[in-house]
């Protein structure tokens, strides 16, 4: 039996550019960037993550789960191969994904996330679930527990409607996926693989992150060979949505260069 594809939307024509969300998010969580790319002569295309959206749920919910299904989208996609841009979590899916099949991807971009998550059986981690979790467990739903947590995840620059959409975002995920992906990101670890990483990669972190510090970002960008590093200044761990505009030309400017590392 196939596997079923994971939805998505996809906006405009040219190279594809592929977006991947984060924990809290959706394929609406890319609203701004879908508009831009595809304006700017790009093919704009933004998943629900499995169990997100209209996407059937995986079993086991795994790192490997979700990679095999972005890996199945692209291939659907027939477009050669792609530029993966991942925030957070779809970070990790996208990291995940160049491991397994790099012939698939054209370049990188890497927004507020990181190579590992530790060990699993840590007790950072577990607190670190526990502390995600609290709200629903109290039995307060996903919108209560987004309008709690996403304020804190922005910096002082954020854009309010930025933060908004996201909150929006949020209050729309499945509680079990949420609980189900939480588990899958504590066991993430692709430290080894990030100097085998051979496409053009632009890192993105924001000033104030603290779920991806920038000290680790920068640490990361210079585990891969030939990639970049940015900074966003007074902006937090949602650098796309509070910052869209400043965003967009970050990603911009890193899509019209030329595809070779130095």
């Amino acid at each position: 039996m196939t596997k079923r594809l994971p939805r998505f939307t996809t906006l405009g024509g040219g190279p594809t550019v592929l977006m991947l969300h984060g924990i809290g998010g959706g394929h609406l969580a890319f609203a701004p960037q879908v508009e831009t790319l595809a304006s700017s002569g790009y093919r704009a295309v933004a998943w629900d993550m499995p169990g997100y959206g209209y996407s059937a749920p995986i079993e086991p919910y795994t790192f490997k789960g979700l990679a095999e299904s972005c890996i199945a989208l692209i291939e659907s996609l027939q477009c050669g191969d792609v530029t993966l841009l991942g925030h957070s979590m779809g970070g990790m899916v996208a990291q995940e994904v160049v491991a397994r099949r790099p012939e698939l991807v054209g370049k990188l971009v890497l927004c507020g996330t990181s190579p590992s998550f530790g060990k699993p059986g840590g007790d950072w981690q577990r607190s670190f679930i526990a502390e995600r979790t609290a709200a629903l467990d109290a039995g307060q739903s996903m919108a209560q527990l987004a309008t709690m947590l996403v304020p804190q995840l922005a910096g002082p620059a954020a854009l309010p409607e930025g933060v908004q959409l996201a909150t929006h975002c949020m209050s729309l995920v499945n509680p079990s996926t949420y609980r189900r992906a939480l588990e899958a990101l504590v066991t993430f670890d692709r430290r080894a693989n990030l100097p085998n990483i051979r496409v053009p990669t632009l890192l993105i972190s924001g000033e104030h992150d603290r779920n991806a510090p920038p000290q680790m970002m920068k640490k990361m960008a210079g585990a891969i060979p030939g990639s970049s590093y940015l900074e966003m200044a007074g902006i937090g761990h949602l650098q796309n949505l509070e910052a869209p505009d400043d965003f967009d030309g970050l990603l911009l400017n890193f899509l019209s260069l030329p595809r070779v590392l130095h």
